[in-house]
């Protein structure tokens, strides 16, 4: 893959400090998604560790849902979304985790066919805990998750230690 259309793409992404809390720096990936050839450079470098070895896409709310959905497309394999807490009518499973600055819960419906191959998507690797439950997830409705891509990760904060091998694309 050709490292000058991915430097741009990680040229869109903007900092912002201080949100959504003061000491934390909000990745805002917005400016990515509006490029067309960014975006799809980024959905390639995702996709490309994994290809050929999964069935589903598990998307974690809310930005792992956009990449998700773009992955699944362009890999022609099904989605699977998983959500906060309160946001589906039906959950079949739910983990509670520790984020940075906070604690959550995501939730998901038991529509995974048993014995998926989940390739679970997010878009940031902060502290391990978001990816961590979508694992524990993945396992509890009966998929197997053969990765896990993510688009930025921020290695100060430690996450893959706690997840372990993740996929991403840029690391700051």
């Amino acid at each position: 893959m050709d490292a000058a259309p991915l430097a741009r793409a990680e040229s869109l992404i903007r900092s912002i400090p201080d949100y959504p809390e003061p000491g934390i720096v909000f990745r805002d990936i917005t400016p990515l998604l509006a490029d067309a050839a960014a975006l799809g450079e980024v959905i390639d470098a995702l996709i490309a560790p994994f290809a050929g070895r999964f069935d589903v896409v598990a998307g974690i709310e809310a930005r792992g849902f956009l990449l998700a959905g773009a992955i699944a497309t362009r890999a022609e394999v099904g989605l699977v979304p998983i959500r906060k807490a309160g946001k589906l009518p039906r959950p079949a499973a739910s983990v509670s985790y520790a984020l940075e600055y906070a604690t959550a819960t995501i939730e998901a419906h038991d529509d995974l066919p048993e014995g998926a191959r989940v390739l679970l998507v997010d878009d940031v690797l902060a502290t391990g805990g978001t990816l961590v439950a979508g694992h524990q997830i993945v396992r509890s409705l009966g998929g197997e998750v053969v990765g896990s891509a993510v688009l930025l990760e921020i290695a100060a904060l430690g996450g893959r230690a706690a997840t372990g091998d993740v996929h991403a694309v840029f690391t700051v």
